[in-house]
């Protein structure tokens, strides 16, 4: 420490200097401390009457009173399975008392009702005799003529229109194999089919709807808008193609062993005037109608590029761009048709201005996709300006699911005939569930309505 009485006048007034400068900083440290209990007073008086302020551990305030419990409100429709109408009804009661084994008397009460849904496959065997009778006038022989649908059969078929209908359904949308619904119906209705019977009865079933299926495909041919695709089919263990061609409220099956671009041409007809909806596959470029290719497809391919080239984060961020626009013109609406129009020429110039900086770049990743975008241009907005035309093909990719998974359990058809049947049948009953109707109960109506017979 250093002698004050022997310092210097210099060395003092430094001294000085060292000193204020240390009382101006306890200072600060003390107007700090003072801020900082004034914060801890304000946050325990906030704690101490129960309001939390914004922190997670705040003192509860008192629970109020408990108040009477209210009556439930109830709802004017309950949202269970309602009690049916009981065929059968059976009471259950104890004859002596489980405590002390006295005999119990007396009808009783209804003390709670369990309702079980049984279900009971059976067949019925009916024998239709025709009687004939001899006019006592004329001395001919009268015979009654027998209606399909008063003996519930088609023609001098053995087995009934439920029969057949209930085989056509397990088949074609239970997607069953033919020896699966034979053991289905041996176990559950003790019905015994042979593998050519089921054959028989699908076949029947095929003949019958003959006209309504000639009507569908007109009905497919003069639609506004379809959605077409195709995917792998084997006939007799050679890879061919099923086709679909399907719109909101009808399918269309078609089986060739060609995949070309005459398959939609003979199907749709070369003076179809409406919208195609499909995926990139050069077969539709035969088509002379409007194309509108599927949005999906692209940006899958997209996706996968942008993955493939994930060190390029330029490459995400253009896949990033190609979906956005997409998903804008996706959720434009308008009334005027000329608007819409002009929409759909607006979205085509901002992904023209997307995809030409790299159609010719060798180097760019996306060089393929921006040539596809760029050679399909007038196919890519086409919803846009006419809103009943769907962006993307899940409707056709749909529709081909339930085909797909018949291939993958029983491997295709066997013959010509057999493939014949199956597309006309898958037809049927396709459009039968997209128009929500009962396809046993439809199936079995066509049947006896139909006016064709079985030899």
């Amino acid at each position: 420490m250093t002698d004050l009485t022997c310092a210097s006048r210099e060395e003092l007034l430094e001294i000085i200097a060292q000193q204020q400068a240390q009382i101006a900083a306890l200072l600060v440290g003390v107007e700090e401390l003072e801020a900082q209990v004034q914060q801890l007073q304000e946050e325990i008086g906030r704690l101490r009457s129960g309001k939390g302020g914004g922190v997670e551990f705040a003192v509860k305030a008192s629970r109020p009173p408990r108040e009477e419990k209210k009556e439930r409100k109830h709802r004017a429709q309950a949202f269970v399975r309602r009690r049916e109408k009981a065929d059968e009804v059976r009471y259950h009661r104890l004859e002596r008392c489980p405590d002390c084994g006295a005999k119990l008397t007396g009808e009783g009460w209804e003390h709670r009702r369990h309702q079980v849904i049984e279900l009971e496959l059976r067949r019925r065997v009916v024998d239709h005799v025709v009687l004939g009778r001899r006019c006592g006038v004329c001395g001919k022989r009268a015979l009654p003529k027998l209606e399909d649908k008063e003996i519930g059969a088609v023609g001098k078929r053995r087995f009934g229109a439920s029969v057949q209908s209930l085989v056509t359904v397990l088949n074609v949308a239970g997607r069953l194999p033919i020896r699966m619904i034979r053991r289905m119906l041996r176990e559950t209705c003790g019905l015994h089919l042979s593998s050519g019977a089921v054959v028989d009865l699908l076949d029947g079933v095929r003949a019958a709807a003959e006209p309504t299926v000639r009507e569908l495909r007109a009905q497919v041919r003069a639609s506004a808008s379809v959605c077409a695709d195709e995917t792998g089919w084997r006939e007799d263990g050679v890879n061919g193609y099923l086709w679909t061609f399907s719109t909101s409220a009808l399918r269309c099956y078609e089986y060739r062993p060609s995949r070309s671009g005459q398959v939609p041409l003979e199907v749709l007809g070369e003076n179809f005037g409406g919208t195609v909806t499909c995926d990139f596959y050069a077969a539709y470029n035969k088509l002379g109608a409007v194309l509108q290719r599927c949005w999906p497809h692209l940006l899958r391919d997209a996706k996968d590029l942008a993955e493939i080239n994930a060190d390029r984060p330029e490459v995400a961020a253009w896949r990033e761009a190609l979906k956005a626009l997409y998903l804008e013109a996706k959720t434009f609406h308008h009334d005027n048709p000329r608007k819409r129009t002009r929409a759909r020429r607006y979205f085509e110039a901002r992904t023209a201005k997307l995809a030409q900086p790299y159609a010719n770049d060798r180097a760019a990743p996306q060089r393929t996709l921006a040539q596809r975008i760029l050679k399909h241009l007038h196919e890519l907005f086409v919803f846009v300006s006419d809103p009943e035309v769907p962006g993307d093909n899940n409707l056709a990719e749909r529709s081909l699911r339930p085909a797909v998974i018949a291939r993958k359990i029983s491997g295709g058809t066997r013959s010509p005939k057999g493939s014949e049947t199956k597309m006309k049948l898958m037809s049927l009953l396709g459009t039968w569930q997209a128009q929500g109707k009962p396809l046993h109960a439809t199936c079995q109506q066509l049947l006896l309505s139909s006016p064709a017979r079985s030899p």
